[in-house]
C-alpha cells in the first residue's frame, strides 16, 4: 500500500473518532494491567462486569493477593480460563509486590516478566496506562491489517512490526484503538460491513461486501 492511501486511511478514522478509548474500565495503571490479562479470550464486555465488582474489593496488588486464588476466582469464574488467570494474577501481584514496590513497571522488558503477561498485554499497558506509541496486534486489528492491505503479514508479530514502520508517526498514538475499533464493529471476521466502512474507498480488500436487501 502507498503511503498516502495508508495515510488517508488514518485520517479518515481519525476524523471519525478524534480521542478513541480501550473499552475496558480501568482506574489505575494496575486495573488496567488486571483487565487486560483478564481478557484473553474473552470479551472487554464480560471483563467490565468481572472486575466492577473485583476492583471494588481489590485494586491493589497487596489486596487481591489477600483475596489468595480462590477468593479471586470467585469474581472472576464468568471469564474463560479463570483458574489459570487467577493463578497468574496471584503471582503478578505478588511479583508487583517483591519487585516492583506494588507499582505497574513501565518497560517492556519487567512487563513481559509477570506471569501472564505476554507482548499485546504489554503493548497495551505501555500505550493506554503509559502513553507509549505501542501497537498492540489482537485478532482484530491482525484481520484488518491483512484485509485492508494495510500491513500484510503471515503473523501478529510481523504486522506489529510493519504497522510501526508504516504508520505516520501522528497517528501512532492511537493506531491500536482506532484498528481495534474498527475491526470489532465494522470489519468483522464473517462479513466485513463494507457498506458502512469509512476506509472503504482506501482498503484493498475485494470485493466489497454490499449492503443487506
Amino acid at each position: 500500500m502507498i503511503a498516502a492511501r495508508r495515510r488517508a486511511i488514518f485520517e479518515a478514522l481519525r476524523r471519525a473518532n478524534p480521542d478513541p478509548r480501550s473499552e475496558l474500565e480501568f482506574g489505575s495503571p494496575f486495573e488496567l494491567l488486571v483487565a487486560v490479562v483478564l481478557s484473553a479470550q474473552a470479551t472487554d464486555r464480560s471483563v467490565n462486569q468481572a472486575t466492577r465488582e473485583l476492583f471494588r474489593v481489590a485494586a491493589t496488588p497487596s489486596a487481591m493477593l489477600a483475596l489468595g486464588e480462590e477468593g479471586l476466582i470467585a469474581h472472576i469464574r464468568t471469564i474463560g480460563l479463570f483458574r489459570t488467570k487467577a493463578r497468574n494474577l496471584i503471582g503478578l501481584c505478588r511479583m508487583l509486590l517483591e519487585q516492583h514496590g506494588g507499582q505497574v513497571p513501565r518497560t517492556r522488558e519487567a512487563l513481559e516478566a509477570l506471569p501472564g503477561v505476554g507482548r499485546k498485554t504489554a503493548n497495551v499497558v505501555l500505550n493506554v496506562a503509559f502513553g507509549e506509541p505501542t501497537i498492540a496486534v489482537d485478532t482484530h486489528i491482525f484481520r484488518v491489517a491483512n484485509r485492508t492491505g494495510l500491513a500484510p503479514g503471515k503473523d501478529v508479530e510481523e504486522v506489529e512490526q510493519r504497522l510501526l514502520k508504516t504508520v505516520p508517526e501522528e497517528f501512532r498514538q492511537h493506531a491500536h484503538h482506532w484498528l481495534i475499533l474498527h475491526g470489532r464493529y465494522v470489519c468483522v471476521a464473517r462479513k466485513p460491513r463494507c457498506w458502512q466502512c469509512a476506509i472503504a474507498k482506501w482498503c484493498e480488500f475485494s470485493p466489497k461486501t454490499a449492503a443487506p436487501a
